[in-house]
């Protein structure tokens, strides 16, 4: 299959002279559709790095990064507004829903953002999707935080992204609810062909991936395929 994510000898250095920090070092990666890939690694070795470089959040110093046939560097703002919210997902640990929307209302905003005027239909079957239709109408307060992260889930389905990017979701959650967010993530690739990037520091929560990318130093060390 035709990678649809590329990451091509990228370099990202942050400040300059005695203050120089080189968060990656000639990074190259491609994937395709459908894998789940677990990034790991101890912290500053660049799994965040790489996520903001692949979700165009930030760009590379050298290299190119590309999903499709699109180089994120050189693009306008306005392309680069367009392409994160079509064809990417952001699933955070700590959820960032909103507080004043119900469940529905945050599954919907992505989409009402991106222009479409009446998406209550799609994020519903979102929410069946991660199980939690039940839940439409509660508010963030009253749920638990696996319930919180699943909804943050359909939330960053909503627009049917080819890529997601998720930074430590099971960070915050007990191992059982770790495993069916685990779980969940891993369906979602197979069943919507997402390509899913996870950041973790769980060993364990590899187990549920296709791709282990493990990192240090601001390099890739090795690729376990499994």
């Amino acid at each position: 299959m035709t990678p649809y994510l590329r990451v091509d000898n990228v370099t990202r250095r942050y400040g300059n002279g005695a203050e120089t920090v080189d968060a990656l070092r000639g990074v190259s990666l491609s994937f395709t559709p459908g894998q789940f890939v677990a990034l790991v690694g101890r912290s500053g070795c660049g799994k965040t790095t790489l996520l903001n470089l692949c979700g165009a959040m930030d760009f590379p110093t050298s290299g190119t990064v590309a999903l499709g046939d699109q180089v994120t560097t050189g693009m306008s703002d306005a392309a680069l507004t367009r392409l994160r919210r079509t064809q990417v997902g952001f699933i955070f640990q700590f959820f960032q829903l909103l507080p004043t929307l119900s469940a529905v209302e945050n599954v919907e905003l992505p989409a009402l953002l991106a222009g479409d005027t009446n998406p209550r239909a799609r994020a519903l079957e979102l929410l069946r999707f991660v199980e939690m239709d039940s839940m439409a109408q509660r508010m963030p307060h009253q749920l638990s935080g696996g319930q919180m992260q699943r909804i943050a889930i359909a939330r960053a389905l909503v627009n049917s992204p080819r890529v997601l990017l998720a930074d430590e979701p099971i960070g915050n959650l007990d191992t059982t609810t770790g495993e069916l967010v685990l779980n969940l993530l891993r369906r979602t690739a197979r069943e919507r062909q997402t390509i899913i990037l996870m950041a973790t520091h769980s060993l364990e929560s590899t187990s549920f991936c296709d791709l282990v990318v493990r990192m240090r130093d601001g390099r890739v060390e090795d690729i376990l395929e499994r």
